[in-house]
């Protein structure tokens, strides 16, 4: 459940959701499939490490991204689209396909 109250519907939950830069690139990494923040980075060239990590605690808030910190040596931070971020699929992938 996001702690950040989203608009209710259409565009402007979407926009709430995928505003600014590198968002909707980062989700889209994540539509295949959980990523560490580092396969993250790497997978998007010229994201700033503070982007990204911003990115990625504001996704937690609004409840698209879920963080796992698994507890092993050395220890790693996994991210994974929620049911709400994978509910942005068709709306990227209709994106991808107009844009060619």
């Amino acid at each position: 459940m996001p702690t950040t109250p989203l608009p209710e519907y259409g565009v402007a939950r979407f926009l709430a959701l995928l505003g600014g830069p590198w968002a909707t690139l980062i989700v889209r990494e994540l539509l295949h499939g959980p990523h560490r923040f580092t396969e993250l980075r790497d997978a998007l060239p010229g994201i700033s490490p503070h982007t990204l990590t911003s990115r990625l605690r504001r996704f937690e808030e609004t409840g698209i991204v879920t963080r796992t910190a698994h507890a092993e040596i050395p220890p790693h931070v996994e991210y994974r689209l929620t049911p709400l971020g994978e509910g942005m699929r068709e709306a990227l992938e209709a994106m991808a396909a107009w844009g060619g």
